[in-house]
């Protein structure tokens, strides 16, 4: 088909609930490139949203996902799962630092007063099917902890404004951003939200009903806004001293994208409760729940569940990528080609005739702000002339390419940037 033709189709029978959506459809990809129905190449700088961590038909996760298909594609959770077993420890393993991967301190701790853990410890891992569930499954858990333990009234969340976690009906709750609530009221209750990197306003919220703060490394949706180090040493411990839970969504931060694992090993922290998406299985669907041993277990049999969570399938595809990250050093790529993207935007900014206002990043997640709100624009000039980048607002231009990526692709994105402002 065409792309008109399936422009129509999908104007006649799809939920348009993506708007106007950008007249390409791409047919198939290799590495860092995409290729669109008429034979265009696209260098890829946004990764479907930070999920194609491998790039696009990288042999490892083809081969992994094609001989898993061959044998069994779902079984339900009513029966043991290899892939999935073997996913959980490697989770597992590189959360709680087994395995040379995590910050293994003893940060996660305090005094235990109901909240909080006491030990570095291990994970246990609950498998859904997005970031979304794996949030929704966070917060559940979260309250089932104080409620197993006689203190139901430890019921509510403290999130950060600008935050994203999700478009389900409580995860809406949970994103302090009000164009996302506005038609779904009555909202889920128990959730109030404070400016972030503020920790005076974070003490101010917490009272004897808290249960959990939960929030993001690096606000991605917004923007890309980072949490200053201090700031989340101070959350966490706060979160000790008040006998509260810490959660991290790490559905876009996680999987490499910061050039650690987890977002949360460079800020030196350990969550009780951190969650995973969308790069977890280079493209296949999966999400993950890892919460403290001691947390995880106020989870009983027949409190949470899941029919296509933690399928085969999907288990086979995420181990293959975390093995691949691994085996590929592609850490250390994501950190190194990180810094000299940086390094280049801005040494570009200061030369753009003042349309940049400012270059936030970590890692290879950009975020590239404008003085005017041209940012739509810019990224549909990018794609006219061959490059995928994604936008927030009206006025940052947002970058979360695949962890494969080389100088060669950065210094022709800045090139290509540089005819976009002009």
């Amino acid at each position: 088909m065409n792309i008109n033709e399936i422009i129509k189709l999908d104007k006649e029978n799809y939920m348009g609930v993506f708007g106007a959506r950008t007249p390409v459809c791409f047919t198939h990809g290799e590495g860092m490139f995409l290729y669109d129905t008429d034979g265009k190449k696209y260098t890829d700088m946004f990764a479907g949203i930070a999920v194609n961590c491998l790039g696009h038909g990288h042999p490892a996760l083809v081969k992994a996902i094609s001989e898993q298909a061959a044998k069994v594609i779902h079984c339900c959770n009513f029966y043991y799962n290899e892939p999935q077993a073997k996913l959980a420890e490697k989770l597992n393993k590189l959360a709680s630092g087994t395995n040379g991967s995590g910050v293994g301190n003893n940060s996660g701790g305090g005094n235990n007063s109901g909240g909080g853990t006491t030990q570095s410890g291990g994970y246990k891992i609950f498998f859904s099917n997005s970031g979304a569930e794996a949030n929704e499954a966070a917060i559940k858990l979260a309250r089932a902890f104080f409620n197993k333990k006689g203190k139901a009234h430890k019921n509510e969340f403290i999130t950060l404004n600008r935050s994203f976690h999700g478009r389900t009906l409580t995860t809406i709750t949970a994103t302090a951003q009000p164009k996302y609530q506005k038609y779904f009221t009555p909202l889920t209750p128990g959730f109030k939200y404070v400016e972030p990197n503020d920790i005076t306003a974070l003490k101010a919220a917490v009272n004897e009903n808290t249960c959990a703060v939960m929030l993001e490394i690096i606000q991605g949706e917004s923007g890309v806004h980072p949490m200053d180090k201090e700031y989340l040493t101070a959350v966490r411990k706060l979160c000790d001293e008040a006998g509260i839970l810490l959660i991290i969504d790490e559905v876009q931060t996680g999987i490499g994208r910061t050039g650690t694992m987890f977002a949360y090993q460079w800020a030196g922290i350990e969550p009780d409760i951190f969650t995973l998406a969308k790069a977890l299985g280079g493209g296949v669907p999966i999400g993950a729940t890892c919460a403290k041993n001691n947390v995880a277990e106020s989870f009983s049999q027949g409190d949470h569940g899941t029919t296509f969570g933690g399928n085969p399938l999907a288990c086979a595809a995420a181990l293959i990528v975390l093995e691949t990250i691994e085996s590929e050093g592609l850490l250390k790529n994501a950190a190194e080609m990180g810094e000299y993207f940086s390094k280049a935007l801005n040494e570009f900014a200061g030369k753009s005739h003042g349309k940049i206002k400012e270059i936030r990043a970590k890692g290879l997640m950009i975020g590239i702000d404008l003085k005017e709100p041209i940012a739509v624009s810019v990224k549909n000039k990018l794609l006219e002339a061959g490059f995928i980048a994604g936008s927030a607002g009206e006025n940052t231009i947002r970058l979360l390419p695949p962890l494969i990526i080389g100088k060669e692709e950065i210094d022709a994105f800045i090139k290509a940037l540089k005819e976009a402002l002009l």
